[in-house]
């Protein structure tokens, strides 16, 4: 028994030393939780296994558990690159100097996204205006497209959130879709691709925002060029139009799963615009 205990830990040790001799650096990448850290694993590991495959980095995959600790984690070079929310990057860039790389591109093959709010397929509501008295729910406080973009429609037209009946935050887009289908609200707010996940089980939606630029991966400031570039050769690419690539991504996230295209902070303008445009609502200031 203890001849075969060592050796045992002798074929550990021979097989273990070449495996930590080539090592690629490890980075840490950082996501907000957009979803339950189950279903997060679940669509963000194979982009992590794609880019340690065709970087000369090993990427391991830290999920915040909410928006501003995301932010925090690449404050603190706890994580190197993100994929974060419009919103969050607003803040990364303007508290921080945080850099985007690239951006998603959608089923169409352009770097845009909308937000959507949604209700029931039995809901009695057919526009933004009946929303007044009624029960809503957002998503994360911090989120772009699950409550900057819509209480930013709401505003634009002519609905003040005190006029809603009750208004709620909860933590996921996937937690306000099942809310509406549960009954716990009459409408709520979820980026487009939740929307249309959540249709074929009885949800619609009652209106989209107009696009948004769509949310960036973004690197620290500190973030050597090198690095940057090995990112953005791998993931730029990639061509959802290749039976190979659309292979590779086929089980990633629906949000990524059509290939990037490259990104700056002009492509952000608008909601930076928008962070400091709404009074005393969903700016800056209740994101602090």
């Amino acid at each position: 028994m203890k001849l075969a205990i060592i050796i045992l830990f002798s074929l550990l040790i021979v097989f273990t030393i070449p495996v930590l001799a080539d090592e690629k650096p490890l980075i840490r990448f950082g996501v907000i939780p957009r979803y339950n850290p189950v279903v997060m694993y679940k669509r963000y590991q194979p982009i992590m296994d794609y880019l340690t495959q065709n970087t000369p980095y090993h990427f391991e995959l830290k999920i915040s558990r909410d928006y501003p600790e995301a932010v925090r984690y690449l404050r603190d070079g706890v994580t190197q690159i993100s994929s974060l929310g419009d919103v969050t990057f607003t803040e990364a860039s303007t508290l921080y100097g945080a850099i985007p790389i690239v951006k998603p591109l959608n089923q169409d093959g352009i770097p845009f996204y909308r937000s959507a709010i949604i209700v029931s397929n039995t809901s009695p509501l057919t526009s933004l205006q009946e929303l007044k008295g009624k029960n809503m729910v957002f998503g994360s406080p911090h989120s772009t497209s699950g409550n900057l973009i819509p209480r930013y429609l709401l505003w634009n037209n002519g609905i003040k959130l005190q006029e809603l009946g009750t208004f709620s935050n909860l933590k996921h887009h996937d937690a306000v879709a099942k809310a509406i289908l549960k009954g716990q609200y009459d409408a709520g707010a979820v980026k487009d691709v939740i929307a249309n996940k959540y249709m074929s089980y009885g949800l619609r939606v009652l209106a989209y925002s107009e696009p948004l630029p769509s949310v960036p991966f973004v690197v620290r400031k500190e973030a050597s060029p090198q690095f940057i570039k090995s990112v953005k050769q791998a993931l730029l690419k990639l061509d959802r139009n290749n039976p190979e690539h659309k292979k590779i991504m086929a089980n990633w996230d629906d949000e990524f799963k059509y290939g990037f295209a490259e990104a700056n902070a002009n492509d952000y303008r608008m909601i930076f615009k928008m962070m400091r445009d709404i009074p005393s609502g969903c700016g800056y200031g209740c994101h602090r």
